[in-house]
């Protein structure tokens, strides 16, 4: 009976949603650093360590509130064994191991076992009890019982909380954590070297009379300070043995200092751009609005400095070192990151949906730029995707992936990039008038022989007619794009117009440029 309860039990709260929300919430704001109100949560904690300590230290020689003091021992500590038992509750699903067990059980055809499934969540609930986190915690509820004076100390335990709480003390910790065995060989040298010493030294000094040393305690303390290099002089050794004896203590005082101070810069050197990634995504999540650019190479320099010069925001995401190097000398805030990886994005921590303005796929390389863009449109449909196209045999490739919007090839681009450069009109109006959900576009016509006999000069060619607008001419035997031409420059087979109107107007004039017949 009882365990027909336990089990329908267990069934019901591992398939509700409910309760599956109601706990992944508590989750979300005790564990999840994406969470974004986890940080008000640890605001809110680190206040209430601090209130805890300060009424400790005020308390030594001043009288507290009292209701000050209710509020440092009853309130802040059921506060924290509230959260105590919140990180103990969804640290591990009780629901979960006990269906797991039955489902395992059924499987076999025995009857369900019961007492192994608690056996488990025991096992799992002591593991976490016993994380040094899960201990500290503990240790800061103690001062709940404040009469026992001596337990007023735990308050300081709560000062370990920041570590839980504050982001920069976790990553201290991550950091000496990867030199856990560096760490715990000093510990075994310093010890062997304090308990040598305050053995040697009570022997040489324990029998002297006119000796501080007269203690095993005192012997332990004056080895201490010595190897420190403190030195407070309050002890100090009268016999030329003992005297011997802190020479070597000393020395072996600095080489454990040093071998401290080498563990330290050793830890940080290595873990200098890790920390500084994670500054830089911190950060990143904090932006309302920005363009990612995919590459950094000749076109997307030139469209991050237009687009940065506007003031808009850009975060650069590129595989090669050397091009990461580029954009951060170029003061963008980078990312060596895969742009056609997705693990890229889902460290970046960002919203799509809302923080980016677009994405710039300005690799020159059509592959990269499609998988990029595939990449990018499995993680979200709506994001606009502008890609750079290098040859136009891939467009259809380009148009395939989703990508909203295909700019010109890249000999093109990047001349009439250059072009741009300090004109009235700048890329970013282009890329606004491409980037609106409007029949308003930028072509691209090629000038053939045809064209040149009827329409020997950029003044012949009529487009106001048309209402489009010449945005600039490409000449292909220059390799140069002209930007608002003269009436009179002579058009060229092989030229490029750069347009822009509505696109039925567009083909309409490209259509009159094919088929009129000079009147000669």
């Amino acid at each position: 009976m009882i365990k027909s309860l336990i089990l329908d039990a267990a069934y019901f709260l591992n398939t509700s949603k409910k309760y599956q929300s109601f706990k992944n919430f508590f989750y979300n704001i005790l564990e999840n650093d994406k969470c974004k109100y986890k940080k008000y949560i640890d605001i809110f904690m680190i206040i209430l360590i601090f209130i805890s300590v300060g009424v400790l230290i005020r308390e030594v020689k001043h009288h507290v509130n009292d209701y000050l003091m209710f509020f440092s021992n009853y309130v802040i500590s059921i506060i924290f064994f509230i959260e105590y038992m919140l990180r103990l509750w969804v640290n591990s699903s009780v629901s979960e191991i006990i269906v797991k067990r039955a489902e395992h059980d059924t499987f076999l055809l025995r009857e369900v076992n019961l007492y192994k499934a608690f056996k488990k969540i025991l096992k799992v609930k002591l593991s976490y009890m016993a994380s040094p986190k899960a201990i500290i915690d503990l240790l800061a509820i103690l001062p709940f019982f404040h009469e026992l004076r001596l337990l007023r100390i735990f308050i300081l335990f709560r000062v370990f909380k920041l570590f839980r709480y504050a982001k920069s003390l976790q990553i201290l910790s991550s950091v000496l954590a990867t030199k856990k065995f560096e760490f715990f060989t000093l510990g075994i040298f310093a010890f062997v070297v304090i308990f040598i010493s305050s053995v040697l030294i009570y022997v040489m000094e324990g029998n002297r009379a006119d000796s501080p040393v007269d203690t095993l305690f005192e012997a332990l303390y004056w080895a201490i300070v010595t190897i420190s290099t403190v030195g407070y002089g309050d002890i100090v050794p009268v016999t030329s043995e003992g005297r011997f004896v802190a020479v070597i203590v000393i020395i072996a005082g600095i080489a454990v200092l040093a071998f401290t101070t080498s563990l330290f810069v050793s830890a940080f050197t290595e873990k200098l751009e890790e920390i500084k990634e994670i500054k830089t995504i911190e950060n990143i999540a904090k932006l309302k609005k920005f363009y990612l650019i995919c590459g950094y190479e000749n076109v997307a320099r030139e469209v991050a400095r237009k687009l940065s010069k506007s003031g808009h925001n850009i975060i650069v995401l590129d595989e090669d070192t050397q091009r990461v190097e580029n954009a951060k000398m170029d003061g963008y805030t980078t990312l060596n990151y895969n742009p056609g990886n997705k693990e890229s994005y889902e460290k970046l921590n960002i919203d799509m949906q809302k923080q980016l303005k677009g994405v710039l796929c300005l690799r020159e390389n059509d592959v990269d730029n499609v998988y990029a863009a595939l990449t990018i449109r499995s993680l979200n449909k709506d994001v606009m995707i502008l890609s750079l196209l290098n040859n136009d045999a891939n467009r259809n490739k380009l148009e395939f992936v989703g990508i909203n919007k295909i700019v010109y090839p890249q000999e093109l681009v990047g001349l009439i990039t250059k072009e741009l450069v300090g004109k009235p009109v700048a890329f970013e109006v282009i890329h606004e008038l491409r980037s609106e959900d409007s029949d308003v576009i930028i072509d691209e016509i090629g000038i053939t022989k045809r064209i040149v006999e009827n329409f020997p000069t950029v003044g012949d060619l009529n487009n106001k007619h048309y209402s489009i607008v010449l945005l600039g001419v490409y000449k292909h035997e220059k390799d140069r794009f002209y930007f608002n031409p003269l009436d009179s420059t002579l058009l060229e087979a092989g030229d490029y117009l750069l347009v822009i109107g509505y696109q039925v107007y567009i083909k309409e004039f490209e259509k009159y440029l094919h088929t009129r017949v000079h009147d000669d």
